[in-house]
């Protein structure tokens, strides 16, 4: 049975809640309120779409263009997240010191930086990229923004599989810069971090459960439990796996990447698989969420070698 959680209208997105005495912002809180470390994997994975569909005609100005407008949209999402989480924030130990509940940046200054850095990534795509890769990025913003940032993640256990949605779409992007249209090894891809990305969010709301009860943020474990977090979070590895074998048969990749592939998902299942006799979770959901980040930057690491070493 899940539990209730604490009602939080949309009329809180627009409130101003307290925060800390105001400090003098510097530019690395504006850095750090793009999310640099979500943006970093985010174009790791808009250069893999982009080297699987590109690299037999590798044209590196293409390449720059696209990193850049990606960045900028991505960050002005993440700006744009810090607003609207600016009443949750301060509840949260990992999260209360950020510069928005600390005082150091205002809420609206934030909101204005993030549409801005989102607009001018669209417009970087639209002008040096092309219409399709910035039609991605603009639709990835909106359901980070709105339907995950602003809806899903105060109302529902299915934030972390809409939220899914947006950090799926960069390697379409990078496909889509080279290629303007969406082939079938593009959706592999869409799919491939869609489906990764649940078990990887699981393993860290576990580690987090307490923090995310406190700012009543209804995720999974805080709602139905670890039992039924430890179920979702293997059926969506055991999607993971053959959907990563898809790109060899599709032919963008090889036998190399194929052994990586397998090897990496058997690891992956074996240890999600030990969730059910590992205690304490927060412990075994530490193991998995280190993994799940070793085997996404290899599994990445084997999409640009393969074709490299095999061209």
């Amino acid at each position: 049975m899940e539990q209730p959680m604490p009602h939080q209208s949309s009329s809180s997105l627009l409130a101003e809640p307290q925060t800390r005495v105001a400090e003098k912002a510097t530019i690395r809180d504006f850095w750090i309120l793009t999310k640099p470390g979500i943006n970093a994997s985010n174009l790791m994975a808009a250069f893999t779409g982009f080297w699987l569909a590109g690299h037999e005609s590798f044209n590196f100005g293409l390449l720059l263009a696209t990193l850049i407008g990606t960045a900028l949209v991505i960050a002005g999402g993440c700006a744009v997240n810090n607003f609207i989480d600016r009443d949750i924030d301060p509840k949260m130990e990992r999260t209360k010191d950020r510069a928005i509940p600390a005082g150091r940046i205002q809420p609206h200054t934030a909101l204005w930086f993030g549409i801005l850095l989102g607009l001018l990534g669209v417009a970087v795509l639209v002008t040096m990229v092309n219409p399709v890769a910035a039609l991605l990025a603009a639709t990835g913003y909106v359901v980070y923004v709105v339907f995950y940032s602003a809806w899903t993640k105060r109302t529902t256990t299915w934030n972390t599989v809409v939220g899914s949605i947006s950090g799926a779409v960069p390697p379409m992007i990078g496909w889509a810069a080279v290629t303007g249209s969406l082939e079938w090894p593009a959706w592999i891809l869409f799919l491939f971090m869609f489906f990764w990305q649940p078990a990887h969010f699981f393993a860290l709301a576990i580690m987090k459960t307490e923090d995310y009860r406190t700012a009543g943020i209804p995720m999974l474990p805080v709602v139905k439990g670890f039992a039924e977090t430890k179920k979702q979070t293997l059926l969506f590895v055991l999607f993971t796996i053959p959907i990563s074998i898809l790109l060899f048969t599709a032919g963008v990749v090889g036998w190399i990447y194929l052994g990586v592939a397998v090897a990496l998902g058997i690891g992956f299942l074996w240890l999600t698989l030990d969730g059910y006799r590992s205690k304490p979770e927060e412990i075994w959901a530490r193991r998995l969420f280190l993994y799940s980040l070793f085997y996404l930057t290899l599994m990445q690491v084997a999409m640009f070698l393969d074709p490299a070493l095999l061209s």
